[in-house]
Protein backbone atom coordinates (compact mmCIF):
# COMPACT_ATOMS: atom_id res chain seq x y z
CA UNK A 1 0.00 0.00 0.00
CA UNK A 2 1.51 3.20 -1.17
CA UNK A 3 2.27 6.04 1.76
CA UNK A 4 -0.25 8.52 0.11
CA UNK A 5 -3.48 5.77 0.63
CA UNK A 6 -2.46 5.46 4.13
CA UNK A 7 -2.42 9.38 4.79
CA UNK A 8 -5.39 9.89 2.74
CA UNK A 9 -8.25 8.93 5.43
CA UNK A 10 -6.44 11.15 8.26
CA UNK A 11 -6.65 13.76 5.92
CA UNK A 12 -10.19 12.76 5.68
CA UNK A 13 -10.70 12.61 8.96
CA UNK A 14 -9.46 16.36 9.62
CA UNK A 15 -11.54 17.61 6.67
CA UNK A 16 -14.47 16.18 8.17
CA UNK A 17 -14.25 17.75 11.69
CA UNK A 18 -13.32 20.97 10.27
CA UNK A 19 -16.19 20.99 7.73
CA UNK A 20 -18.78 22.33 9.80
CA UNK A 21 -16.50 24.08 12.33
CA UNK A 22 -17.34 27.82 13.31
CA UNK A 23 -14.20 28.23 14.72
CA UNK A 24 -10.76 26.44 14.54
CA UNK A 25 -7.74 27.26 16.81
CA UNK A 26 -4.09 26.19 16.59
CA UNK A 27 -1.80 25.65 19.69
CA UNK A 28 1.54 24.94 20.39
CA UNK A 29 1.59 22.21 23.16
CA UNK A 30 5.32 21.65 23.69
CA UNK A 31 6.28 21.50 27.77
CA UNK A 32 2.84 20.67 29.23
CA UNK A 33 3.21 17.66 31.19
CA UNK A 34 1.00 14.70 30.71
CA UNK A 35 -1.28 16.04 34.04
CA UNK A 36 -1.64 19.44 32.14
CA UNK A 37 -2.76 17.80 28.50
CA UNK A 38 -5.21 15.62 30.08
CA UNK A 39 -6.72 18.27 31.94
CA UNK A 40 -6.93 20.50 28.83
CA UNK A 41 -8.24 17.62 26.93
CA UNK A 42 -10.89 17.13 29.48
CA UNK A 43 -12.09 20.55 29.89
CA UNK A 44 -11.93 20.98 26.15
CA UNK A 45 -13.97 17.82 25.43
CA UNK A 46 -17.09 18.72 28.33
CA UNK A 47 -17.03 22.01 26.01
CA UNK A 48 -17.93 19.99 23.26
CA UNK A 49 -14.72 20.49 21.60
CA UNK A 50 -12.24 18.02 19.31
CA UNK A 51 -8.75 18.60 20.16
CA UNK A 52 -6.35 16.74 18.35
CA UNK A 53 -2.50 16.50 17.64
CA UNK A 54 -2.10 16.07 13.61
CA UNK A 55 0.86 16.29 11.34
CA UNK A 56 1.30 19.60 10.01
CA UNK A 57 1.26 18.58 6.08
CA UNK A 58 -2.27 16.61 7.12
CA UNK A 59 -3.33 19.74 8.51
CA UNK A 60 -2.13 21.70 4.98
CA UNK A 61 -3.98 19.24 2.82
CA UNK A 62 -7.12 19.47 4.67
CA UNK A 63 -7.14 23.16 5.13
CA UNK A 64 -6.37 23.48 1.56
CA UNK A 65 -9.05 25.44 -0.81
CA UNK A 66 -11.49 26.04 2.41
CA UNK A 67 -11.70 29.29 5.07
CA UNK A 68 -8.77 27.63 7.46
CA UNK A 69 -6.45 27.69 4.58
CA UNK A 70 -4.88 30.48 6.26
CA UNK A 71 -3.61 29.08 8.91
CA UNK A 72 -1.50 27.10 7.03
CA UNK A 73 1.07 29.89 7.55
CA UNK A 74 1.10 29.15 11.44
CA UNK A 75 1.98 25.19 10.88
CA UNK A 76 5.42 25.42 12.14
CA UNK A 77 6.77 23.10 15.26
CA UNK A 78 4.47 20.65 16.96
CA UNK A 79 0.63 21.49 16.38
CA UNK A 80 -2.75 20.78 17.85
CA UNK A 81 -6.10 21.78 16.91
CA UNK A 82 -8.90 22.85 18.62
CA UNK A 83 -12.42 22.62 16.77
CA UNK A 84 -15.76 23.91 17.61
CA UNK A 85 -18.90 23.36 15.90
CA UNK A 86 -21.23 24.97 17.80
CA UNK A 87 -19.66 28.07 20.10
CA UNK A 88 -17.27 29.99 18.09
CA UNK A 89 -16.01 31.83 20.89
CA UNK A 90 -15.33 28.44 23.81
CA UNK A 91 -11.90 27.27 22.11
CA UNK A 92 -10.50 30.41 22.15
CA UNK A 93 -11.72 31.04 25.96
CA UNK A 94 -10.92 28.06 26.96
CA UNK A 95 -7.30 27.82 25.41
CA UNK A 96 -6.68 31.02 26.89
CA UNK A 97 -7.88 30.22 30.06
CA UNK A 98 -5.93 27.79 30.15
CA UNK A 99 -2.88 28.91 29.18
CA UNK A 100 -2.36 31.33 31.67
CA UNK A 101 -2.00 28.52 34.42
CA UNK A 102 0.16 26.70 32.10
CA UNK A 103 2.88 28.90 30.89
CA UNK A 104 4.05 26.41 27.83
CA UNK A 105 0.57 26.17 26.38
CA UNK A 106 0.96 29.14 23.17
CA UNK A 107 -2.11 29.96 20.82
CA UNK A 108 -0.70 30.62 17.56
CA UNK A 109 -3.73 31.80 15.36
CA UNK A 110 -7.31 30.47 14.81
CA UNK A 111 -9.86 31.07 12.29
CA UNK A 112 -13.34 32.22 14.05
CA UNK A 113 -16.52 31.83 11.85
CA UNK A 114 -14.30 32.60 8.31
CA UNK A 115 -11.72 35.13 9.47
CA UNK A 116 -8.49 34.43 10.08
CA UNK A 117 -6.74 35.76 13.72
CA UNK A 118 -2.98 35.68 15.00
CA UNK A 119 -2.72 35.17 18.74
CA UNK A 120 -3.26 38.79 19.68
CA UNK A 121 -6.78 38.08 17.65
CA UNK A 122 -7.12 35.12 19.64
CA UNK A 123 -6.97 36.98 22.90
CA UNK A 124 -9.13 39.45 22.13
CA UNK A 125 -12.01 36.74 20.95
CA UNK A 126 -11.28 34.92 24.33
CA UNK A 127 -12.75 37.71 26.22
CA UNK A 128 -15.81 37.85 24.27
CA UNK A 129 -18.34 35.81 26.64
CA UNK A 130 -19.59 32.64 25.37
CA UNK A 131 -23.32 33.06 23.60
CA UNK A 132 -25.43 31.63 26.61
CA UNK A 133 -24.26 34.56 28.69
CA UNK A 134 -24.77 37.56 26.04
CA UNK A 135 -28.27 36.06 25.37
CA UNK A 136 -28.89 35.70 29.14
CA UNK A 137 -27.86 39.91 29.22
CA UNK A 138 -29.55 40.76 26.42
CA UNK A 139 -32.51 38.84 27.91
CA UNK A 140 -31.98 40.91 31.59
CA UNK A 141 -31.42 44.59 29.79
CA UNK A 142 -34.80 44.08 27.76
CA UNK A 143 -36.89 42.44 30.95
CA UNK A 144 -35.58 45.28 33.71
CA UNK A 145 -37.74 48.10 32.08
CA UNK A 146 -40.16 45.91 32.29
CA UNK A 147 -39.71 44.95 35.92
CA UNK A 148 -39.38 48.20 36.63
CA UNK A 149 -42.76 49.39 35.15
CA UNK A 150 -44.11 47.10 37.48
CA UNK A 151 -42.73 47.85 40.67
CA UNK A 152 -43.84 51.57 40.00
CA UNK A 153 -47.39 50.71 39.12
CA UNK A 154 -47.22 48.62 42.32
CA UNK A 155 -46.28 51.32 44.72
CA UNK A 156 -48.71 53.16 42.91
CA UNK A 157 -51.71 50.87 43.96
CA UNK A 158 -50.42 50.27 47.36
CA UNK A 159 -50.51 54.12 48.15
CA UNK A 160 -53.79 55.16 47.05
CA UNK A 161 -55.38 52.22 45.26
CA UNK A 162 -57.21 52.33 41.72
CA UNK A 163 -57.35 56.07 41.86
CA UNK A 164 -54.05 56.75 43.20
CA UNK A 165 -52.67 54.86 39.25
CA UNK A 166 -56.04 56.72 37.66
CA UNK A 167 -55.17 59.66 38.38
CA UNK A 168 -51.66 60.15 36.58
CA UNK A 169 -52.92 58.26 33.65
CA UNK A 170 -56.12 60.60 33.25
CA UNK A 171 -53.93 63.61 33.13
CA UNK A 172 -51.43 62.39 30.45
CA UNK A 173 -54.43 61.73 28.75
CA UNK A 174 -55.78 65.14 28.88
CA UNK A 175 -52.32 66.55 28.24
CA UNK A 176 -52.07 64.14 24.89
CA UNK A 177 -55.73 65.11 24.08
CA UNK A 178 -54.47 69.50 24.28
CA UNK A 179 -51.43 69.14 22.14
Amino acid sequence: MAKVELKQPIVEQISASIKDAQSVVLVDYRGLTVEQDTQLRKNLREAGIVYKVYKNTFMTRAFKDTVFEGLTQYLEGPSAVAISTEDATAPARLLSEFAKKADKLEIKAGVVEGTVYDAKGIASIASIPSRDVLISRLLGSLQSPITNFARVMNQLAEKGGASAVEAPVAAAAEEAAAE
